[in-house]
């Protein structure tokens, strides 16, 4: 019978089949190494995590489609895309919560994780949290002009969060940000009651304190899934080329095309004919996401070189 892994806990995954039915299984050996359900870009991913020593095996995760039998996981199906940290699979849309306040915005990690979900090809949407806290028009038209969908929410008050519920329909959607972000209460507002526990905001630093421990998918409704995923504010970006991350810049793919040079970084003083510099000056790219660009490159640049060096 074909199901849906909703979670694993110790090697435990509670799995909903076909017929809306829960189960909990095991997963049989065999399936560790059976490369042969992997895609391309999910093999690709999982060598790259065994360099890592992160892992060596493959296991069903969060959003796997799977044959289950007598209460065991006997197959799992064709991965269109693979996340390692936080695990989960089959990933169709993020949604990136961003606090105005209480935490203050981290629009550098906001950046990264943008720049991920490009490189994994899923589509994002970045909600605006605690808008009754701070103004959030400048931050919205960046974003906006971009080409992202930007949403205002006030989660604890329940504004915004209908609007967003429509954008959740027949996908798996992963809710990410930072801690004390709002993520949990979006979460159970969007289901009428308490899904999550939710984050506890730190009075004495104003960061916040994760309390998700595990990645668990909600069915919100048929074929509509949700995630909290805890840890995925720190996820590894480094499967990015430094060399390619302009291409994860949607913004500054237009202005590529009028670099003088191929393979042009956009980043040194050498590189006198840059046309994303250029469009930066125009004000066609906003600079605080270029600066953004400069500082994930020259991250993601020095971890290559302490790689390979």
């Amino acid at each position: 019978m074909k199901a849906t892994v909703i979670q694993n806990v110790a090697n435990r995954y509670k799995v909903i089949d076909e017929e809306d039915n829960m189960h909990i299984c095991i997963a049989r050996g065999k399936l560790k190494n059976n490369n042969q359900v992997l895609n391309k870009r999910e093999e690709n991913a999982l060598k790259l995590a065994t360099n890592y020593g992160k892992i060596n095996t493959l296991t069903p995760v969060a959003g796997d489609k799977v044959e289950i039998e007598n209460e065991a996981i006997t197959k799992i199906y064709e991965r269109t895309n693979y996340i390692k940290r936080p695990k989960i699979a089959n990933v169709t849309q993020v949604v990136f919560v961003v606090s105005l306040k209480e935490p203050e915005p981290d629009i550098l990690m906001l950046d990264k994780q943008l720049a991920f979900a490009e490189n994994m090809g899923i589509k994002s949407i970045i909600v605006l949290n605690k808008c009754d806290l701070a103004d959030c028009s400048n931050l919205k038209n960046v974003y906006e002009k971009v080409g992202y969908t930007v949403l205002e929410t006030q989660a604890k008050n329940n504004v915004g969060v209908d609007k967003l519920k429509d954008y959740l329909k027949e996908n798996i959607t992963v809710f990410s940000g930072n801690s004390g972000v709002g993520k949990s209460t979006i979460i159970n507002s969007l289901f009428g009651k308490n899904i999550t526990e939710e984050g506890l905001v730190s009075e004495k630093n104003k960061r916040g304190k994760n309390t998700t421990t595990a990645v668990t998918l909600y069915e919100l409704e048929e074929n509509t899934y949700i995630a909290d995923t805890p840890g995925f504010s720190t996820f590894d970006i480094n499967e990015i080329d430094y060399k390619n991350l302009d291409k994860e810049f949607i913004d500054f793919i237009p202005f590529i095309q009028d670099c003088k040079y191929v393979g042009c970084s956009h980043i040194y003083e050498s590189e006198k004919e840059c046309g994303v510099k250029r469009a930066v000056l125009d004000g066609k790219i906003s600079k605080s996401r270029y600066e953004n660009f400069v500082k994930i490159y020259k991250e993601l640049e020095e971890n290559y070189k302490r790689r390979y060096n």
